[in-house]
């Protein structure tokens, strides 16, 4: 009988997997969940060598926002600073980061994907990728902004 039992278990768990596999959005109520499928994220480039994807909320505004950044292999930040913390997970590649005012990525530290970085307000640091596109979400209350750090003489 115990057997018969977890033959059954496994047999109901297989049929709910499939079932849910073939949910789509269109199934779900629109007013319990929203899903962005890979697909449907849009992507904008940016100056420095970086592309950004807004999740939720507005970085330009004040309130909470979360969005994916896109380090392009072989770009970098200059050090700078943002008036707030930040909450950063490594998704995928390796992130490269480095503190203070004096530039030197020869210093750039690597951080593998699946690690979480904060980076608090006010505080000098640069980042960016070598030899392979990172992915970074970044989640924080804006307006995000950034200001250039004065390099020390």
């Amino acid at each position: 009988m115990f057997g018969f039992i977890n033959i059954q278990r496994l047999a109901l768990a297989t049929c709910l997997a499939l079932s849910f596999g073939s949910v789509s959005a269109a199934d779900l109520d629109p007013k319990a969940i929203s899903i962005k499928l890979p697909d449907d994220i849009k992507w904008v480039a940016n100056p420095s060598g970086s592309e950004s994807a807004v999740l939720v909320g507005d970085p330009s505004k004040p309130g909470l926002y979360v969005v994916l950044n896109k380090w392009k292999a072989h770009h970098n930040s200059k050090p700078h600073s943002h008036p707030n913390d930040r909450f950063i997970t490594v998704i995928s590649g390796t992130w490269w980061v480095g503190t203070g005012t004096d530039y030197n990525p020869d210093n750039l530290k690597p951080v593998p994907a699946g690690s979480f970085v904060t980076h608090y307000g006010n505080e000098v640091h640069y980042d960016g990728a070598k030899d392979g596109d990172t992915i970074l979400q970044i989640v924080g209350i804006g307006p995000a902004t950034s200001a250039p750090a004065i390099t020390a003489k």
